[in-house]
């Protein structure tokens, strides 16, 4: 046999072979593209399992009669779940895979790794804050259920029966946390302890665990009324009311006298370390704290310039004598709870009629403004957003703060129903509950503050671009919100880092603005809760303008504002330098 006979019969088999060898490929690529939608899948299904009430959140009804499990066993196996699947997405290989797909994956692989180095830190330790503990959660809990039929009453009530199991859970991981000294501030828990007892003396008609029985849907029939507020009015008072008193005096004896006397991060076990990873996650960058604290600094006398063109104008030569007229003027303070209500629904209503200018894509979820609850108002801020079902069944709610309504300021109350309603959160988180082709755990379960908080805070800039602003005291509050974040990066930063006390944060806010004592205290306060989540304001506002500044440069007379706020929000939240390279490939694509 020749060796050309060999060469063109070998030749003719690879012709054959090829084929093969690419369909074969194709089916690799193809089974490993549907074996991270399954992986994805199965994630998603664990989440909304063991957090029945991100299930009721999104509109999934099949956890409805279940509260999470708090229990050692049930963090340990969460853990351990965590690692598991960790380890099944890292071994998946990615290659070739669709833009999104990859995206898919990169954000799941962060998801796992920040739930794993978090575990390090025991929050679980330090369940019990002013601001968001697991008492005020669960008072929430009539207020983020669907009462439609019989059976959600149903669940509802199943759901009350296990939360003296949960309390009982939170008290034991204090416990917890006495012993490894994860103690928050002494004269937080102290707030703490006063909300549950409130909550606890609740009269019956009172109660927010009885809310849900002040009116009920035509479904239910008179026979089921009378049986379901018999059986709810029984458990609140001989289950929820006595749990919250026990939790109240357990924070009050055994618990509060043992919190920390220093307000920062730094002065727990591991101190630091723990701040640096708050950093890191809340703002989705780099950044050291020494880095956000100057860039704070240099931030404030930016805007004080710019405020102070408006105190001149007013009359004033200098901020410090503009805002204590500010603050000693009737007419700029509230007369009543209504007042404030009325003017956040103005607001809303007002911008909505703007929307299309800024907008391709608008939100199909309503915005209702609604009061806060009052077992939380003493120490929330002056307004807040609820993010509605995902299947637009419950609305998403601007929650008006009525609490001491005559030490509230009125400047600042456009800027912020902005933030908070639209184009603020409400229009995002809408958007991304309804957005089709992405993986739930992206639309419901990204903890991304730096997006969602940072679009927020550039929504406020958006109402002046549409005219709004006309009051000069109004406009002087829209700048005085930038200030109050471009303040927060100096205190955060000042109290977890650098060991300031309470009373420098006071300061310095005085120095600074014309915010009311009400909202100072409560401001302070948070960020001692919640270490650096109030970076994530400033950070991303600060990208989004950034992005667009170059967006603009680079398109020219093609840039478009709709379309660009449209691509900011079309994939949902993402960390900051993903966002920035998902814009990058948007710009490439405008040319």
């Amino acid at each position: 046999m020749s060796l050309s006979f060999l060469i063109v019969k070998f030749s003719f088999a690879l012709i054959l072979l090829i084929p093969l060898l690419a369909l074969a490929a194709e089916q690799s690529l193809e089974a490993r593209r549907s074996e991270l939608n399954r992986l994805l899948a199965d994630e998603w299904e664990y989440s909304l399992r063991t957090q029945p009430e991100l299930a009721t959140q999104v509109g999934d009804d099949r956890y409805n009669d279940r509260l999470s499990d708090f229990s050692d066993k049930a963090i340990a196996d969460d853990l351990e779940h965590a690692r598991q699947a960790l380890a099944r997405f890292e071994a998946l290989d990615v290659t070739r895979f669709p833009v999104q797909e990859k995206l898919n994956h990169s954000l799941m692989l962060r998801s796992l790794h920040e739930s794993i180095d978090d575990a390090q830190f025991k929050s679980w330790e330090m369940p019990a804050t002013q601001f968001g503990g697991i008492h005020l959660g669960y008072a929430s809990l009539p207020f983020d259920s669907p009462f439609r039929n019989v059976k959600d009453y149903e669940n509802y009530l199943s759901r009350l029966h296990q939360i003296p199991r949960v309390l009982d859970q939170a008290m034991g991981h204090m416990r917890d946390g006495l012993r490894d000294h994860l103690m928050p501030p002494m004269y937080l828990l102290e707030k703490v302890s006063s909300q549950a007892q409130g909550i606890a003396d609740d009269t019956l008609d009172k109660s927010p665990f009885t809310d849900p029985l002040h009116k009920f849907p035509d479904a239910v029939s008179e026979a089921d009324r009378k049986r379901l507020r018999e059986q709810i009015e029984n458990s609140v008072k001989n289950e929820v009311a006595p749990a919250y008193a026990k939790f109240a005096k357990f924070v009050r004896d055994d618990y509060a006298p043992h919190g920390r006397l220093d307000p920062g991060e730094w002065a727990l076990p591991n101190g630091e370390a723990r701040y640096r990873f708050a950093v890191r996650h809340q703002t989705t960058t780099d950044f050291t704290a020494a880095k956000i604290h100057d860039l704070g600094l240099k931030s404030v006398a930016e805007i004080e310039t710019q405020m102070l063109a408006i105190a001149k104008a007013q009359g004033f030569t200098d901020l410090k004598s503009f805002n204590q007229h500010i603050l000693q003027d009737p007419k700029l303070h509230a007369t009543s709870g209504q007042q404030l209500f009325d003017l956040y629904a103005h607001y809303r209503d007002q911008m909505y009629g703007k929307l299309p200018q800024l907008f391709g894509r608008l939100p199909k979820n309503k915005l209702d403004v609604v009061k806060m609850e009052s077992f939380r108002a003493a120490s929330s801020p002056p307004a807040d957003y609820s993010i509605g079902a995902g299947d637009g069944s419950r609305p998403g709610r601007i929650n008006v703060n009525e609490y001491a309504p005559e030490k509230r300021l009125l400047l600042n109350v456009e800027a912020i129903a902005y933030h908070e309603g639209v184009p603020g959160h409400h229009l995002q988180f809408s958007i991304a509950q309804e957005l089709t082709g992405l993986p739930p755990f992206r639309k419901y379960d990204l903890d991304l503050n730096a997006y969602t908080e940072g679009w927020a805070f550039y929504s406020e800039r958006l109402g002046k671009e549409v005219g709004f602003y006309q009051d000069p005291f109004s406009d002087y509050g829209r700048l005085q919100n930038e200030m109050w974040r471009a303040v927060r990066w100096v205190v955060d930063t000042g109290v977890h880092s650098q060991h300031w006390s309470r009373q420098q944060m006071v300061d310095y806010f005085h120095d600074h603005t014309a915010m009311d004592d009400e909202n100072i205290n409560t401001e302070v306060d948070r960020y001692i809760a919640w270490p650096a989540q109030a970076l994530s304001y400033k950070m991303g506002q600060m990208k989004i303008l950034e992005l667009r500044e170059r967006a603009q440069k680079a398109l020219g007379a093609k840039f478009d504002l709709r379309t660009f706020h449209d691509a900011i929000l079309d994939q949902g939240p993402l960390p900051l330098d993903l966002l920035e390279t998902k814009i990058n490939d948007w710009i490439a694509a405008q040319h």
